[in-house]
């Protein structure tokens, strides 16, 4: 399987969102991690069965959580550009 890289954008929209479900409730945050590692995991798994949303860049949506994991697949690596609440603007991460 290929390695998965977050780019420094994607980090960061991490821990944003794993900080706000956790100040919802206790527990969450540490949910939304668990089911973005599970996301992850089928994306390693089979990036051809996620649609291409803009240009090269595709988007697998977590299960449990109105997130989306935006990324692109190269010949070494899958690089995960964005973790993004679906109904953020897309201007969001398409400049990344």
């Amino acid at each position: 399987m290929k390695q998965v890289i977050l780019r420094r954008e994607a980090r960061a929209d991490t821990l944003e969102a794993y900080q706000w479900y956790e100040k919802q409730e206790p527990g969450l945050g540490a949910g939304f991690r668990d089911e973005l590692r599970a996301t992850i995991q089928r994306i390693r798994a089979n990036t051809l069965g996620y649609r291409v949303v803009y240009r090269e860049t595709r988007r697998a949506r977590l299960k449990r959580f109105p997130c989306g994991v935006f990324f692109r697949e190269f010949p070494d690596a899958i690089v995960v550009v964005a973790v993004m609440h679906t109904r953020r603007h897309p201007k969001r991460w398409q400049r990344r």
